[in-house]
């Protein structure tokens, strides 16, 4: 039934982390109801943990007007989408030896928390895939951005009779399907960038240049920002510590200081992690500690969740939805 898990959240979640969750999914959802935008992070193992589940019906509904994630987050979405059913879990992985993992390894599953993305399955199914895109893009003498192929891969539908989850469940697919905006900080810091490199060495690819890189994002991120906050105010909503937030929250500072310009300050902002209040860790960083560098203003509503992403942010994403 609708409300059932807002209800829930509103009876239970009073105090402590979960009144500030309570209260960040109420700010979330009247932000959207006033006409603003959202820019949601994803930092961590996010598309492992299929937060797809939520997140893709955030998108569809409106929720969500663009991503910033990590590279490892752009490709692991895909790599579930494709290779789900061959995946291992492993629920007592509090209690692997180093020689259990090495046993992982020979067995060409990678670890990720309690699941192993199986290598051939996944990773190297995808390889073959994106490395044919991205021959007869450098044939073609075009440059796109690192998600572009794979929206390219997705709209295809070349893959889809091998989908291993319901496409619904795949926040890759319902970006793809309304071209949402993607920034990614740092995309060589992933599987498919170690791939690109590999295959450049190994001469199958023949230049880099085709691949359009991080500052590139940077100046496209700028386009974006200035576009739609002339006529909406945009929330960010960050799942996580790392370049999937620190990378698109500095267009605001680099709009009014750098290029001089008069620009909106981010108009909500939450970030959800397990990263305590520490010293010189700006994942630990409250968010007060944004508004000395032009990110935030003081009138901005902050909220932090110290928690797990996981739990915390289907819960927000029901409660935005009505659910």
């Amino acid at each position: 039934m609708a409300n059932e898990i807002s209800n829930f959240i509103k009876t239970h979640y009073k105090h402590f982390n979960a009144a500030t969750l309570k209260d960040a999914a109420e700010g979330y959802k009247k932000h959207i109801e006033a006409g603003g935008k959202m820019m949601v992070t994803l930092a961590g193992a996010m598309s492992t943990a299929e937060l797809g589940i939520s997140l893709a019906e955030m998108i569809r509904a409106g929720k969500v007007h663009a991503i910033s994630c990590t590279g490892a987050n752009l490709e692991e979405d895909l790599f579930n989408l494709v290779a789900n059913k061959s995946y291992k879990r492993i629920p007592n992985y509090r209690d692997l030896t180093p020689a259990d993992e090495q046993k992982l390894l020979d067995s060409h599953l990678n670890r990720v928390t309690d699941t192993c993305i199986p290598e051939e399955e996944a990773m190297r199914k995808i390889e073959a895939v994106v490395l044919r895109r991205w021959m007869k893009t450098e044939a073609n003498d075009n440059r796109l951005f690192p998600h572009e192929y794979l929206y390219n891969i997705i709209k295809s539908g070349e893959l889809e009779a091998g989908y291993d989850i319901e496409k619904k469940n795949s926040w890759l697919v319902a970006a793809a399907e309304k071209d949402l905006p993607i920034f990614i900080g740092g995309w060589e810091d992933s599987t498919l960038g170690n791939f690109f490199v590999s295959n450049f060495i190994k001469n199958k690819i023949d230049k880099m240049t085709h691949m359009k890189t991080g500052l590139e994002y940077m100046k496209e991120l700028v386009d974006w920002y200035q576009k739609e906050s002339a006529g909406h105010s945009i929330g960010f909503f960050q799942i996580g510590g790392g370049i999937a937030g620190d990378f698109p929250i500095c267009v605001v500072p680099l709009i009014e200081q750098d290029l001089q310009k008069n620009v909106r300050k981010w108009g909500y902002f939450c970030q959800v992690s397990d990263s305590t209040t520490s010293y010189g860790s700006y994942s630990g960083a409250v968010p007060n500690e944004k508004i000395t560098w032009g990110k935030l203003g003081v009138e901005t509503p902050r909220y932090i969740i110290e928690s797990d992403a996981t739990i915390v942010a289907p819960l927000i994403f029901a409660y935005v939805l009505g659910w």
